[in-house]
């Protein structure tokens, strides 16, 4: 099955670099772009878009606003949108998550890297670079990007605590279980679980949940 991209940026040159190297992948295709934040609605709902990858910085509705717009919007609960931009700085990182994005690449970021990050949000993962969590985790107290229960923590079975610490850490379902030995599958159901008990809008804010409660510690991050 072919996964649905929208671009949103305002600056066409870098709309049409990145519908090339999406393009070129049998399994992905652009099928829609805006310059600006209301534009990009319209368009997301038009295409039945996947993924979104949305500039941050753009005249009239940003990035973030634009973000939370289809994080708020029923009608477009399965759109997944990473967040692009030149500045991988905590005030964007908090942000873009507290928004509902479920991943943050700079935009210089190497092609095939790109390609694999448009497919791992496709599938439900998070994504988030090293320097973007280390930039979340020092600002989470300050923000509202997920709220931790303990009591649901206190919930999870042991192999659901190893398996958020794992997520903690940025890992897929398919790397969680080769490192637990488990399939695939089994590896889903425990993130899926997870995330029922522990209340997570989706797996970015079980990365931070994961962090918050000390599932993930921080020096493995």
């Amino acid at each position: 099955m072919t996964i649905r991209v929208v671009l949103v940026d305002d600056q066409a040159l870098i709309r049409a670099g990145f519908k090339a190297i999406i393009d070129s992948a049998t399994d992905l295709a652009v099928v829609g772009e805006a310059d600006d934040g209301a534009e990009a609605i319209a368009v997301i709902r038009e295409t039945r878009a996947d993924v979104v990858l949305m500039d941050i910085r753009m005249p009239g509705q940003d990035g973030i606003a634009t973000t939370k717009a289809i994080s708020d919007d029923d009608d477009l609960a399965g759109v997944r949108v990473i967040v692009l931009t030149t500045f991988e700085l905590d005030e964007y990182v908090v942000s873009a998550m507290a928004a509902g994005a479920s991943g943050f690449l700079d935009k210089g970021v190497e092609p095939q890297v790109l390609l694999d990050a448009v497919r791992v949000v496709a599938a439900g993962d998070a994504l988030l670079t090293p320097k973007a969590t280390r930039a979340l985790l020092a600002s989470i107290n300050d923000s509202d990007v997920a709220v931790v229960d303990e009591e649901a923590v206190g919930y999870l079975t042991a192999r659901e605590r190893e398996v958020v610490g794992l997520v903690g850490r940025g890992l897929s379902n398919d790397e969680i279980a080769e490192e637990l030995f488990l399939s695939p599958l089994t590896a889903k159901t425990h993130v899926s679980r997870a995330m029922t008990k522990l209340h997570a809008r989706d797996r970015a804010q079980l990365v931070v949940i994961a962090i918050k409660s000390g599932l993930t510690r921080v020096q493995d991050l």
